[in-house]
């Protein structure tokens, strides 16, 4: 397998980095409703609901959409790819918060790399613009769920809350599953699309009538 380039990392890093301007920081994948409603109230708790989003839920369905849009033959087939992402959203919030990333990204990417990306979902924008820029595959979609564990971590930092030294160990201790789950989806299809988070569904949907509220998911 082919090192990863200074070039390439740096690029992912910059794409996928909270300081990249999609707006990551707004939305907490219905994290908010679950720690409103003490499902999630300490460190034990946070990792185990983002260990099994990662695993059984959205975390591997969108890995999965990085990897088909990176992989798409033709437009046709991005297309495809992006429609069926947008299907598996289980609620408004998820569908509104893939939408308004991959909007962002786009827009922004396309600013400065040039990339026309036209309004896609967020893990297709991703996926698309690896490919065009020959980004590593591997390599994208290990970065792309730690950033997703990330960003739900720093939710659960303002909110359960933790401490800045246990977030940071919570991260490490979920990288090594993203990296399972991103080796794991190189040799899988949409085929392979499967969701058994219904609790997080769940949350997702009653974030959207919670009354008080920080995170717009």
């Amino acid at each position: 397998m082919a090192t990863p380039t200074d070039a390439a990392v740096l690029t992912l890093t910059q794409w996928l980095s909270p300081a990249y301007p999609v707006g990551g920081f707004a939305y907490s994948h219905g994290l908010e409703a679950a720690i409103d409603r003490g499902t999630v109230a300490n460190s034990q708790d946070t990792e185990a609901w983002i260990s099994d989003v990662l695993e059984h839920g959205s975390g591997w369905n969108d890995v999965l959409f990085v990897v088909a849009a990176y992989n798409a033959r033709d437009k046709d087939e991005l297309i495809d790819v992006d429609v069926t992402a947008r299907a598996f959203c289980a609620t408004s919030e998820r569908l509104m918060e893939t939408d308004l990333l991959g909007q962002a990204f786009g827009n922004i990417t396309k600013g400065v790399w040039e990339l026309d990306l036209e309004r896609f979902t967020y893990p297709v924008s991703i996926g698309r613009a690896a490919r065009l820029q020959n980004l590593p595959l591997l390599l994208t979609t290990k970065m792309f769920l730690q950033a997703f564990a990330s960003n739900l971590v720093a939710c659960a930092t303002r909110l359960v809350p933790l401490g800045q030294t246990d977030a940071q160990r919570l991260i490490r201790q979920l990288t090594p599953l993203c990296s399972q789950i991103a080796e794991r989806a190189q040799k899988a299809s949409l085929d392979e699309l499967s969701s058994t988070t219904f609790l997080a569904d769940i949350a997702s949907m009653k974030h959207e009538t919670q009354y008080s509220r920080i995170f717009r998911t």
